[in-house]
């Protein structure tokens, strides 16, 4: 593994973990407005991403004119599928099924991008993403386990999954042209404004209220570490080893999740939470070429990475 795959690893890792211990702030909103909540949490981190973009070389208004009306149209449907219909999924689900029903399902991803993504470029899956990928889905079910639920609860599960997935593929158009820091806060901006408006299609005036102690704390809490620093760790990840690798790190987020509930008395780290995290690490560490450098055959390089100066691609991790 190189440099660049390296930290593209490690970011992509901090992302999820960020995300797995968001959902303990997550138990303290349970009884805050949903859209409300999430128009305050991506509006919040776009305002304080602004200043991050004002240290870019190129210009911000003049990489957002040059977008085409297609690429805004993804943004929108990014915002929507990938943020603020993935968590309203999840809140759905967990009405009727235990936390840990969406969790395994969301714990697939890895599978499922390393087969659309592939498809989507023309190319076959790689065989090593998908084993890696298979073993991560184990140890995220094997963290989470089963839990009760009906069939609401496995369809809504589903759309959680989908917007895992959305999140990572619907990215990967924009990412080249808006950087990962634009594209973050452009997609907060545009999830702000789809929350202000189910908000209001779904409560009125009253999707908004002035939050508790503790609801402003989660609040600023998920704003900005797990958008702010989370999203663009994220991005940066993708854009340095590929959605298909950097969508392994998801089972991480269970992970975290299983290690920080216990410090606040929501869950316990068992055996079983044990040999789930390990068979989660063995899948990251094998699907990402830690175990040893993966052959240059059939290689593809990340999103906006500079051409090898030679036609080879040697000493490039292929996805």
């Amino acid at each position: 593994m190189n440099a660049t795959s390296l930290r593209g690893a490690l970011l992509a890792a901090l992302a999820c973990v960020l995300v797995g211990a968001s959902f303990t702030a997550n138990s303290v909103l349970g009884d805050y407005p949903f859209a409300g909540g999430q128009a305050l949490r991506y509006g919040l981190a776009a305002l304080l991403l602004v200043p991050l973009l004002r240290r870019d070389p190129d210009s911000t208004t003049a990489r957002l004119r040059r977008l085409t009306r297609r690429q805004w149209g993804r943004l929108a449907l990014l915002a929507a599928v990938g943020m603020v219909g993935f968590n309203l999924a999840v809140l759905a689900a967990e009405q009727s099924a235990e936390p840990a029903v969406p969790g395994v399902f969301v714990g697939c991803a890895p599978i499922v991008v390393g087969v659309l993504v592939p498809l989507l470029e023309g190319r076959r899956p790689s065989r090593v993403t998908l084993y890696a990928a298979g073993l991560v889905a184990v140890g995220a079910f094997t963290v989470q386990g089963w839990g009760r639920t009906d069939l609401a609860g496995v369809l809504f599960s589903v759309g959680a999954l989908a917007g895992e997935v959305g999140f990572a593929v619907l990215a990967v158009p924009v990412l080249r042209p808006l950087g990962p820091k634009l594209l973050s806060a452009t997609v907060c901006g545009v999830a702000a404004v789809e929350s202000a408006l189910l908000g209001l299609l779904m409560d009125g005036g009253s999707f908004l209220r002035i939050p508790t102690g503790g609801e402003a704390a989660a609040l600023l809490w998920q704003a900005a570490v797990v958008t702010v620093i989370g999203f663009v760790c994220w991005y940066s990840g993708i854009q340095r080893i590929g959605a298909e690798r950097a969508t392994l790190f998801s089972g991480l987020i269970p992970v975290s999740a299983a290690l920080t509930a216990p410090l606040v008395g929501a869950g316990m780290y068992g055996p079983a939470q044990g040999v789930g995290s390990l068979l989660v690490g063995a899948g990251v560490a094998y699907g990402s070429g830690l175990f040893g450098r993966r052959g240059a055959a059939g290689a593809r390089l990340p999103v906006g990475a500079p051409a090898p100066p030679t036609g080879r691609l040697s000493g490039w991790c292929p996805e």
